[in-house]
């Protein structure tokens, strides 16, 4: 066990608590005026979701309450829930209803 040669796998260790991932958010409409920006770049931990973008932008902007609970979210293009995954590097955009015809 452990020896030269042993093809045994130990489970990797995280090197430290405080690793993130950077991602960046996109506001649109309603939420850009909450949010007062039109992106921005946010830390997240590694295993991230929707709903934990949600929570740091709302965290930096509580005016993007009221919007986020009814947006719709894409990630990468691609419509999202609030449990799915992000990965690194991903861009989270932040989309309230829109009215119009």
């Amino acid at each position: 066990m452990g020896e030269v040669g042993s093809t045994e796998q130990r489970p990797m260790e995280p090197v430290t608590d405080a690793v993130t991932q950077a991602v960046t958010v996109r506001y649109w409409a309603a939420a850009r005026e909450a949010a007062g920006v039109d992106s921005e770049p946010l830390g997240l931990a590694p295993d991230a979701t929707v709903a934990d973008v949600v929570a740091v932008a709302v965290a930096a902007h509580p005016a993007l309450a009221r919007v986020a609970a009814v947006a719709t979210f894409l990630v990468d293009g691609r419509a999202a829930r609030r449990e799915a995954a992000v990965a690194p590097g991903a861009t989270v955009e932040v989309l309230p209803p829109f009215a119009g015809g």
